[in-house]
């Protein structure tokens, strides 16, 4: 069972960036894994994958803003997110074949 570590949420100004990156404590090699968020007072809704041979695919609304991407020596998945919104603040979640990660912050405000 695999355990999943959010980092790198926080504060960014309105057409900032930033990269949020979901540590694995073991091989995600042969996973996919997946970036959700959570909006205040919506549901949980899909944001990128990227299957077990680096397929990428992000939700519509956020190409070419936001890029899912995974590094197998240090078993990380990362989310570049450029051009960054008020309304892309949420709580992002990492989700690798069935386990979450406690999710973590991300807030875009002037």
């Amino acid at each position: 069972q695999v355990q999943l570590v959010e980092s790198g949420g926080g504060l960014v100004q309105p057409g900032g960036s930033l990269t949020i990156s979901c540590a694995a404590s073991g091989s995600i090699r042969n996973t996919y894994a997946t970036w959700y968020r959570q909006r205040p007072g919506n549901q949980r809704e899909l944001v990128a994958t990227i299957s077990r041979d680096g397929r990428e695919a992000v939700v519509a609304s956020m190409q070419g803003r936001f890029t899912i991407s995974k590094d197998h020596t240090s078993n990380t998945v990362f989310l570049q997110m450029a051009r960054l919104k008020p309304e892309d603040s949420a709580v992002y979640y990492c989700e690798v074949d069935g386990e979450w990660g406690q999710g973590i912050s991300v807030t875009v405000s002037s």
